[in-house]
């Protein structure tokens, strides 16, 4: 387990700054006080943890080995030095979202299976949001259930026929059960 380098750090922030509106909350200290713990990122072979600073400190002292996780994972590293979110990564950017998107009940189950949310799906919209950008999908109860990137902006999302396709699917909750196999495997 080790600091991540300052290149990691730029591809993880780049990634997160599509999803979220500030990155300031993600690592600023729990409280004022001068030794307040602080949210930290951790890589461990090539995943990227989200963990608390006193943790990660504890966790050093556990052979490399023997250690498979810390804190929560939010996604991974490629032999390229790309960087892909993992499902275990939405209750941090469901948090600190910019755009959201809400589906309607109807569509859930097609989303959950890994299709991307079509325009007769949606219930509602943050106004606004570009096309491209990273986008939170919840349920209309406000239950986050996946995220994705944004294929058009909320105006021409409007003049779209019912079957075009609004956001494409990044992850979903249904991979829990799909992936369960690779998911959290090294």
């Amino acid at each position: 387990m080790r600091p991540l380098t300052e290149q990691e750090t730029k591809v993880l922030f780049e990634k997160l700054a599509n999803y979220t509106t500030d990155l300031k909350p993600l690592i600023a200290p729990l409280s004022d006080a001068p030794d307040a713990d602080r949210y930290v990122f951790r890589l461990i072979k090539d995943r990227v943890y989200y963990v608390l600073l006193s943790i990660a400190n504890l966790a050093t002292s556990i052979a490399r080995d023997n250690l498979a996780s810390v804190g929560i994972c939010l996604g991974k590293f490629t032999k390229t030095l790309k960087f892909r979110l993992h499902i275990t990564a939405l209750p941090i950017l469901a948090a600190h979202a910019r755009y959201k998107i809400w589906v309607k009940p109807n569509g859930v189950m097609p989303f959950l299976y890994g299709s991307h949310v079509s325009k007769a799906h949606v219930g509602r919209w943050t106004e606004d949001c570009p096309a491209n950008v990273g986008v939170i999908v919840y349920d209309m109860s406000d239950s986050p259930i996946g995220f994705g990137v944004s294929a058009r902006s909320t105006s021409e999302a409007r003049r779209l026929d019912p079957t075009g396709i609004v956001v494409f699917r990044q992850a979903d909750c249904g991979e829990y059960l799909r992936d369960e196999d690779t998911l959290f495997a090294g």
